[in-house]
């Protein structure tokens, strides 16, 4: 990462990626780094699912058996029932993307060779994205060229983590879904359930409810 602090937090407007943008500035002020500021990006907001949204898997393949394999099979061509088309995510998550860009770039200023500069890894600068899976699988694509279709060519975890290097108008892929930051959540988890089934044992063992 580069050694400099990030332009801004930039996140979706929906509220879980709000407080995860949050528990990020939190994180610098921790440190005694300063502190980026939070800018809401509407372009990066999740896939908005339409009749499906609110449900879980196994009710989306219940009630819509036919739009959701559809959906699975071609992504570019179905979407769910009042929802949004794929097509139209990439279109606003492209204006995402040319923001946040333009930002990079003014900062950069021009290269040693005169041309446009956006990032230079070892200096700055650079930005923090907070968003979604589905939005960000686009913005995936977007950045690497690549059509529509291999939408579900990549997977993303909750938190995971993407690092992406824009040098004049280039795209180089350097990390993707990241998750080594939460192995010491997953440790205590263990711990906890282990703690959980060791005090059951001890109870079935003296009889206590």
């Amino acid at each position: 990462m580069p050694s400099g602090e990030p332009l801004a937090i930039v996140h979706s407007p929906l509220a879980r990626t709000r407080e995860t943008a949050e528990a990020v500035a939190r994180a610098f002020a921790t440190t005694g780094r300063p502190v980026p500021p939070l800018r809401p990006e509407p372009g990066l907001a999740e896939i908005a699912q339409g009749a499906w949204e609110g449900l879980y898997q196994r009710e989306v393949e219940e009630r819509y058996p036919v739009e959701i394999a559809g959906w699975r099979r071609d992504p570019v061509g179905v979407h769910a029932p009042g929802g949004e088309a794929l097509g139209d995510v990439d279109t606003r998550v492209r204006g995402a993307l040319a923001r946040v860009l333009a930002d990079l770039a003014a900062a950069a200023g021009p290269g040693p060779d005169g041309t446009q500069s956006y990032y230079d890894p070892h200096a700055g600068p650079w930005a923090i994205l907070v968003g979604h899976d589905g939005a960000f699988k686009v913005a995936l694509m977007a950045l690497l060229g690549l059509p529509l279709d291999r939408f579900w060519t990549f997977t993303q975890t909750t938190t995971g983590i993407a690092v992406l290097d824009v040098r004049n108008g280039r795209t180089i892929l350097r990390a993707w879904n990241r998750t080594d930051h939460l192995a010491p959540l997953e440790r205590e988890a263990a711990e906890a359930t282990r703690a959980e089934e060791d005090a059951a044992a001890e109870r079935a063992r003296s009889g206590a409810l």
